[in-house]
């Protein structure tokens, strides 16, 4: 059996990891679509013997598709999406659209696989930084039972797209000729700096908080389905390309062991336990990058609360922070 799939915002940078996980993981495809803006029509692309060419995104773009992997802006989405289903295609949508919409699934397949089964045609995947944490808090929160997480992200530029990228490395160019620095897309130069502010293009909330610090919040508690679970983020961005790190501290009401917890953590679905500090052996952002697996290291106890656990969590933000995720959760569905 086979899906005709569309892949919408396929010139961006995750719906070219898209494209690229359906093709490595053997995803049944029996046509693929490729669309985007008009600018980008007739680019082409490679998926398996296939040359495909860029279709411009329209509300009528959807007859005959079975699946849509989307990853295009909130206001974008929930022009198309609605679209998209009304023609009968299932949409798995990577913006913020729909995430917190109580009749929309939210998944991530290592932790809440079944909720995918109360769907009415629009899947959310989850923000990057909460599929990557929840991964390794599930299995710990199955075994010790979750009070309060304290997480600070380090996130690479690529979360904020291909002109992130592009912008990142204009400056370390600049910056190492002597040149002067003129930040485009970010609020300040990006190089050899830490910025406190993501996204960058929208303002902080009245409590003082960014939006991807909120997603953190409310997202964590619908994958894990426990609203008391208390959650305070700081967002960062690094100037760092692929891959995204976070600093965890978890406080649990039954107590875990470092030992413990790597045990738990090394038989956990999707995740890969590097923690040898006696060898400088922990995970690195340039070594998970263009991965599937998120990786925990770091683990030790926290001495100042009777409870408590920091963790070192890292992932590649535009693989199973958005695309592998997105096709894991059609992987689901056949």
């Amino acid at each position: 059996m086979s899906f005709h799939v569309a892949v919408v915002g396929a010139t961006g940078a995750v719906g070219e990891v898209m494209r690229q996980c359906l093709q490595e993981r053997d995803f049944p495809v029996g046509r693929l679509r490729l669309m985007a803006s008009s600018r980008s029509v007739g680019r082409t692309y490679q998926f398996r013997s296939q040359t495909i060419a860029i279709e411009e995104l329209t509300e009528d773009s959807f007859g005959e598709v079975d699946i849509v992997l989307s990853s295009i802006p909130k206001a974008l989405s929930r022009r198309f999406s609605p679209a998209a289903v009304k023609a009968g295609a299932l949409v798995i949508d990577n913006s913020n659209a729909f995430r917190m919409d109580p009749d929309v699934p939210l998944v991530v397949p290592e932790v809440n696989p079944d909720d995918v089964a109360w769907h009415k045609g629009i899947i959310a995947n989850p923000n990057c930084s909460t599929i990557q944490m929840v991964v390794v808090l599930k299995p710990l929160h199955d075994a010790a039972r979750i009070k309060r997480v304290v997480v600070t992200t380090f996130q690479s530029v690529s979360g904020a797209g291909l002109k992130a990228v592009h912008e990142l490395r204009t400056q370390v160019r600049q910056l190492v000729n002597g040149q002067p620095v003129q930040p485009s897309l970010f609020p300040y130069q990006i190089a050899f700096n830490a910025i406190p502010q993501i996204p960058q293009s929208e303002a902080f909330g009245p409590d003082g908080y960014t939006t991807e610090e909120t997603k953190m919040l409310n997202e964590t508690r619908k994958i894990l389905g426990d609203d008391s679970i208390a959650v305070t983020a700081t967002c960062v961005r690094v100037p760092v390309y692929y891959a995204h790190s976070e600093a965890v501290n978890v406080e649990t009401q039954r107590k875990l062991t470092p030992e413990e917890a790597r045990r738990i953590l090394s038989k956990a679905p999707g995740v890969v336990v590097v923690d040898d500090p006696a060898n400088q052996r922990y995970p690195l952002a340039i070594e998970a990058a263009g991965k599937d697996q998120t990786f925990v290291g770091r683990i030790r106890q926290d001495e100042t609360i009777a409870n408590g656990l920091n963790l070192w969590i890292v992932a590649d933000n535009l693989r199973k922070g958005a695309a592998t995720n997105a096709v894991q959760i059609a992987e689901l569905l056949l």
